[in-house]
């Protein structure tokens, strides 16, 4: 069996962050992560400033693409700004590789089916044990299925379904573009151009709401396909869009028990105005990584719900 004093299971940027911090700490972990990477993974990619501090992210020393936004389009119910952002884009197949890389942790590619609590911590699939595990596996994340699921553990209200792809295409506008509430969705969607050629299209809606009405994502979808036909954003182009899911912010998640912790999407931390999940992922990862080096409680209190306060009006439907 293989022991060490943490196991973090999910490589994303909350597994990753959170193994850079301990390992600057001298404390030994391991990742698990039932995928390769680097691995596909379609998202818009934001990441602001605070992001970059976290992680003392200097641009001139990332090795891929980087694209800033001092604004972005908006259009909230038809009516149209321009959205302070000053936020970057990049993207996650390249992103995750290096903070992965970058965190200097031993990564095993592993799915975990099993976790037992045991005296002096946790064993997993009769593999491996530790006495602190961090569970950064994202939504059906199995430390959050093993360990903290509930009926009352997540509040189905804040549940986010999306579609998005990302591809290569030759943009001929290179702003980023947003929609709230279009054709009454309760949710947005979002046309994000990257550097070296590729570009972000995606919609997310508040499932609970969808059902409701008797709607469903994949009808905001077509209507947005047609919309970036109509304004020469994406044009002749044959999607194949990835669903995924996620939390928004709740008010009180149970986020550890005993020497368990969730981080990132596994304990439902995107924000309330722009659905933004790498920043929350990236802190709530660090500060796990402090709980354990200090022995201290753990708590997301200081993780901002909002993006950018100038958004915060747009949390409801």
């Amino acid at each position: 069996m293989i022991q060490t004093d943490v196991l973090i299971v999910g490589g994303g940027p909350a597994g990753s962050s959170c193994a850079w911090r301990l390992k600057r700490n001298n404390v030994n972990c391991l990742i698990l992560d039932q995928s390769s990477f680097p691995r596909r993974k379609p998202c818009a990619g934001w990441i602001t400033p605070e992001v970059m501090q976290d992680l003392e992210f200097d641009p001139s020393d990332y090795p891929y693409s980087f694209t800033t936004y001092p604004t972005f389009q908006v259009s909230i119910a038809g009516f149209n700004l321009k959205l302070p952002s000053n936020q970057h884009a990049i993207r996650r197949y390249e992103f995750d590789d290096w903070l992965l890389h970058r965190a200097g942790v031993p990564v095993q590619v592993h799915t975990v089916k099993s976790i037992t609590p045991v005296a002096d911590g946790y064993e997993l699939d009769g593999e491996f044990s530790c006495q602190y595990l961090v569970g950064a596996g994202g939504t059906h994340c199995p430390v959050y299925q093993n360990l903290f699921q509930s009926p009352s553990s997540r509040a189905k209200e804040t549940l986010v379904v999306a579609l998005e792809e990302e591809f290569p295409y030759a943009c001929t506008d290179e702003r980023g573009w947003l929609w709230f509430r279009e054709n009454h969705l309760p949710g947005y969607a979002w046309y994000v151009p990257k550097a070296n050629g590729y570009v972000n299209v995606g919609i997310g809606g508040m499932e609970e709401l969808l059902k409701a009405r008797g709607d469903t994502l994949k009808n905001h979808w077509n209507r947005l396909v047609e919309k970036l036909d109509r304004q020469g954003l994406v044009r002749d182009h044959i999607y194949k869009p990835n669903g995924h899911s996620y939390y928004m912010r709740q008010n009180r998640p149970e986020l550890s028990r005993d020497n368990a912790f969730l981080v990132g999407d596994a304990a439902g931390l995107a924000t309330l105005d722009m659905g933004e999940g790498i920043g929350p992922a990236i802190k709530s990862g660090l500060l796990a990584a402090e709980a354990i080096i200090h022995h201290t409680p753990y708590s997301v209190a200081s993780i901002s719900k909002y993006s950018q306060r100038a958004t915060a009006w747009l949390t409801r439907p």
